[in-house]
């Protein structure tokens, strides 16, 4: 007994320094703090992307580390510069992530307290928080009382919840799923191609419905396809509608959808996780009339609230559905299923082990209120709009024009089998450049360049700065 009691203390011991005390917090606390502020005040003049000259020498070391000096140097020196700055106001690729300090304040609280928000039992606090949040954003856009959700990862689950919970509602299990049918369009995100696969509908019948001349789907091509279909014995079952596609931000006719819809007994999923926060400004929300009809809607903060990356929101119009996709019991939950006075996010989401994300949303919500956020959302709409306006007399033709804060636009001047050959030198030339990242996509048979203006670091001196770049990397009209 003696010997155990004497390898208990020994083992205490050797595993001390995983709790610090506050003196020695203070100090590492304070080498972080120099780090963070230093990487932020250099964000203006570094790049917001740079090619990877290949790894390192000393990530992949397995040796303990002298002290946290060390490996903060490691982070500036093989972390920090190769690849897209996704805190830099530069970043125009993709749709850009966020990364506003106060919301960092909300992960360090977070993982410190480390409060367990998957079990109502577990965190009381923190269940009612991402409640509240979910409610707060139905509120929003327009969703029932009895409507319900879940803070996700990020789109990509939040979709898969919102999917799961059709398959719930419309029981499409491996009797009926290959003549189930879903609808949608090219402008879908691809991860709702991959949530239909994990969650064992990938065997649907699949319909991309043509797109008008803003690349949003056409209702009459929609009617006539399902017409189409219900004549040749297939069951229609979903429409996927976009509120701001990756690729250009369209916004497809979501009421005339929701009609549709409505009259087949259809489940109608909107994939908003870029554009809808945009309808909380009055001047869009007629962009979106209809997305309040929709059965499930998925929003991404760490969008269109430019919190970091991590953060997903899954709305579901009726509960049932989700619940009894992801309700479980078990014998070892007993205690806290006994306990339970409202559902827990692991009732509502495949996840069971989850941290406490909601806070890095509500600490930014209740310190600095929404009108911030409206105007940092509205900067972008007015930076779009600036920016499209300038591109054709650079040269550049405009693919559509926009309809939230994305640009797309290719060189259109000289033969036109020769632009694809312009447009990708011109973004590889900016990417060699590095002080603002673009990305690009292909549309209407050619390749696209997109700028994606969702940052809350970008600004007008942003958007100067590409034009004169985008001026100056022009092929000459003589080539």
């Amino acid at each position: 007994m003696n010997m155990n009691v004497e390898q208990i203390k020994k083992s205490q011991k050797e595993g001390a320094g995983l709790e610090p005390d506050a003196t020695e917090r203070a100090r590492l606390r304070a080498q972080v703090v120099d780090y963070l502020e230093a990487y932020i005040e250099d964000l203006p003049r570094g790049k917001a992307f740079q090619r990877d000259s290949g790894p390192g020498p000393n990530l992949s070391r397995r040796e303990q580390a002298p002290d946290l000096q060390h490996l903060l140097n490691i982070l500036r020196q093989e972390v920090d510069p190769p690849g897209i700055n996704a805190a830099s106001g530069g970043h125009l690729g993709y749709i850009p992530g966020g990364g506003i300090y106060t919301a960092g304040l909300g992960d360090w609280m977070a993982a410190v307290t480390n409060h367990y928000a998957g079990i109502f039992f577990g965190s009381p606090g923190a269940v009612r928080m991402e409640h509240a949040l979910i409610r707060e954003i139905a509120d929003w856009v327009g969703y029932p009382a009895k409507s319900t959700g879940n803070l996700t990862s990020g789109g990509s689950m939040a979709n898969m919840i919102g999917i799961v919970s059709a398959r719930q509602a419309l029981q499409i299990d491996s009797r009926r799923v290959r003549k189930c049918v879903v609808y949608s369009s090219t402008q879908a995100h691809h991860c709702l191609q991959k949530a239909f696969r994990i969650v064992g509908m990938g065997e649907m019948v699949w319909r991309d419905i043509p797109l008008d001349t803003q690349f949003r789907m056409r209702p009459d091509e929609l009617q006539r396809q399902i017409d189409t279909d219900i004549q040749n014995g297939l069951t229609p079952s979903i429409v996927l509608g976009a509120a701001g596609s990756t690729d250009t931000g369209a916004i497809d006719p979501l009421d005339a959808l929701a009609d549709i819809a409505e009259q087949h007994g259809m489940w109608f999923h909107i994939d908003a996780a870029y554009g809808g926060f945009f309808s909380l400004l009055e001047e869009e929300k007629h962009k979106f009339k209809g997305m309040e009809r929709s059965d499930s809607l998925v929003l991404d903060p760490h969008k269109g609230l430019f919190l970091p990356y991590g953060l997903g929101v899954a709305l579901v119009r009726h509960s049932s559905p989700i619940l009894a996709a992801h309700h479980y019991q078990a014998n070892y939950m007993q205690d806290a299923q006994d306990a339970q006075s409202e559902w827990s996010p692991a009732d509502l989401s495949p996840e069971l082990t989850k941290h406490f994300r909601a806070l890095r949303l509500w600490l930014p919500l209740r310190l600095h209120g929404l009108k911030p956020f409206l105007a940092q959302l509205r900067e972008k709409l007015l930076l779009a709009e600036y920016l499209a306006k300038q591109l054709p007399d650079l040269g550049y033709k405009l693919l559509c024009q926009p309809q939230l804060s994305v640009v797309t636009f290719h060189w259109a001047q000289g033969p036109e089998a020769s632009w694809d050959r312009h447009s990708r030198d011109i973004l590889m030339r900016l990417e060699d450049h590095g002080q603002i990242f673009l990305s690009s996509t292909r549309l209407q048979g050619h390749f696209v360049i997109r700028a994606a203006i969702l940052s809350f670091r970008t600004h007008l001196d942003t958007i100067d700065a590409l034009l004169d770049l985008l001026r100056k990397f022009r092929p000459s009209l003589e080539e």
